[in-house]
């Protein structure tokens, strides 16, 4: 018997084989995030927790699009509240990142349409990372004015410091491809094949021992030195939660919300 929960911007369904699925649900806006889908998100992993039968954890997004990044209405007007507030929501999208990503089981994230952002931070984030054939990222916050430093430590594990020093510079959009090619993505397919490819894996790993693959995860990130810690967690929200109310992100935001070049880019004449 299958259990639902979660908030109207996350929902969360527990199968009986113990296989969590997390649609994040704001197909209006591309499922950008906003303080509900990750308030949402911390839900359903505190609900997922007291789960004793949990034994993989699957995400996706609602509609045509896997998760677009950070919703910049919200990002502007988080920006103009109080550094406390400000820094608090900082925190919250780092640590949902940061446990998504020490969850002591397999996660495994089905992408299709725009993974851009905080997506891409996500899915760094995640064990194993199916994609369709047509899904576009990038890694966009500079193109805002914007930081996205409390993604790089998944990402550099995903696709190593070379490919990010490009990415996260240029914020050019790469295709499947590209993503398979670089490491973030394990799996292309055709769109039509997602939940096949995806059932191929979860029967795989249905077939070993929980306790077994919970200590394999633990240990293999453990030796890879993949484990944040705080210290240098406290650093990456900070700095992000600054960038954020700085003027150069006022004005990035602000070019996004009037469809319009930022004043700091100087087209070749």
């Amino acid at each position: 018997m299958k259990k639902s929960f979660g908030n109207n911007a996350v929902l969360c369904e527990l199968d009986e084989r113990g296989v969590a699925t997390l649609t994040l649900n704001r197909p209006e806006v591309n499922n950008a995030y906003n303080g509900d889908m990750l308030r949402g998100v911390h839900e359903a992993m505190d609900q997922l927790a007291t789960e004793p039968g949990l034994r993989i954890v699957v995400m996706q997004g609602q509609g045509k699009h896997f998760q677009a990044g950070a919703d910049l209405t919200w990002i502007a007007s988080v920006g103009k509240t109080e550094p406390t507030a400000n820094e608090q929501a900082s925190r919250l999208t780092a640590e949902a990142v940061r446990r998504l990503n020490e969850l002591p089981i397999p996660t495994i994230a089905i992408v299709k349409g725009a993974c851009i952002g905080g997506g891409t931070g996500i899915i760094s984030a995640c064990d194993i990372v199916i994609a369709s054939e047509h899904a576009m990222f990038g890694i966009s916050e500079a193109r805002w004015g914007l930081v996205a430093g409390i993604i790089f430590p998944q990402l550099v594990q995903a696709i190593g410091t070379r490919n990010l020093r490009r990415y996260a510079l240029t914020c050019e959009k790469f295709g499947a491809n590209t993503a398979k090619a670089i490491g973030l993505v394990h799996e292309v397919c055709p769109d039509d094949k997602l939940q096949e490819v995806s059932h191929t894996i979860i029967d795989a790993i249905l077939m070993n021992g929980p306790q077994a693959v919970s200590t394999s995860k633990a240990r293999i990130l453990q030796v890879a030195e993949a484990l944040l810690g705080d210290e240098l967690f406290e650093v990456l929200v900070k700095e992000h939660a600054q960038v954020r109310q700085s003027a150069e992100a006022a004005e990035g935001t602000a070019s996004f919300k009037e469809k319009r070049q930022p004043r700091w880019y100087l087209p070749r004449s």
